[in-house]
């Protein structure tokens, strides 16, 4: 069973899959004030604009960072 890790800022929700990361860093040159792989939880979703979000997505080179927006109950 593959792992996933969901990280949300309120409109959109990140998804990671460690098993795909290459930690080519990407994430953390980009929103170094939402990827910090010191702190617990690593991705503070809350710290970027949802478009910040997507735009940095979008440059993952291995696939392990998606994304989703939550559907209203």
């Amino acid at each position: 069973m593959e792992i996933t890790k969901e990280y949300s800022n309120g409109e959109l929700t990140v998804v990671w899959k460690p098993k795909l990361c290459q930690h080519a860093g990407i994430c953390v040159k980009m929103l170094p004030q939402v990827y910090n792989p010191k702190d617990k939880p690593w991705i503070k979703a809350e710290n970027a604009s949802t478009q910040e979000l997507k735009d940095q997505i979008a440059q993952c080179p291995s696939g392990a960072l998606s994304h989703y927006t939550p559907t209203s109950p």
